[in-house]
């Protein structure tokens, strides 16, 4: 359980990440704030407390032993940017870079762009094949260290999960966890009306994965299933439920600010929304 003082810290860093994506979008007048937005409090309360990845990355003598972190839904990379910056990866300066010509911060994530980076994402379905195969390598190497990796729910409209759940079952590869933003809600729309995908629990319980559903924005939840998942004799999913474009008003449930930068107005009454989550 959190106390208090670590849950303030945690509000605090996460409208901090929040600021800094409406922000990025803002300046680079594209990229992606609704689905940023909604795994916010999941990564800093991963990156905060739960993963064990040095910020001097590959400088630390202990660098083959981190956990290994991968943002299967790539577009949400802003978020990605924001939570390692915080983290001390690179200067937070930086972050207003993002989708400008010649920056390492690129409208998805690249390998080898910048630290903490495991690998290049952005092509919807294929994250969780790659945490399968680094989770794989793990084993055979001996190491006890876990692979997370952030999925969206429509992203679980590729086929290519699926296998990659069934594989993961198969190899018994109870380093690896899955967290699933599930905010219902994608480019097109509903994720139910698209493509339901409900009833996503029973699903993957059906794939002999341990599943865990919580508040996708509650700190103790989002710690606890982490510590729980950690302990699994087989892989295991969050199901984390959120809200698409939490902390700002208008974004809030709105599949419209999925691809979409706010104007000057709208970035004002962003920050004013979230400026008063620290008050």
């Amino acid at each position: 359980m959190l106390t208090e003082n670590e849950i303030r810290d945690l509000i605090k860093s996460s409208t901090r990440t929040r600021l800094n994506i409406v922000k990025m979008v803002h300046s680079a007048k594209s990229g992606h704030p609704g689905g940023s937005l909604s795994s916010a409090d999941i990564l800093n309360v991963l990156y905060k407390k739960c993963l064990n990845i040095p910020s001097e990355w590959d400088k630390s003598p202990d660098f083959e032993n981190r956990d290994r972190f991968i943002l299967s839904k790539g577009h949400a990379s802003p978020l990605l940017y924001s939570v390692l910056a915080q983290q001390g990866f690179f200067p937070e300066e930086k972050l207003m870079t993002f989708r400008k010509f010649g920056s390492d911060l690129q409208g998805h994530p690249a390998k080898g762009t910048l630290p903490g980076i495991e690998t290049s994402t952005g092509s919807l379905g294929q994250g969780l094949s790659i945490a399968c195969g680094v989770a794989m390598g793990l084993k055979l190497d001996n190491n006890s260290a876990s692979v997370v990796v952030l999925l969206g729910d429509g992203e679980l409209q590729e086929g290519s999960c699926w296998e990659a759940f069934m594989q993961a079952a198969h190899r018994n590869l109870d380093n690896l966890i899955a967290v699933i933003d599930r905010n219902r809600l994608q480019i097109d729309g509903d994720t139910e009306k698209v493509m339901g995908i409900d009833n996503l629990y029973d699903k993957l319980k059906a794939f002999n994965w341990d599943v865990i559903e919580i508040n996708g924005h509650d700190y103790n939840q989002i710690y606890n299933s982490f510590l729980h998942a950690k302990k699994c004799t087989r892989p295991c999913a969050i199901i984390a439920n959120t809200i698409k474009g939490k902390g700002v008003s208008y974004m809030e449930n709105q599949a419209g600010w999925h691809g979409k930068a706010p104007n000057d107005e709208e970035l004002v009454i962003a920050v004013k929304d979230l400026e008063g989550d620290l008050q």
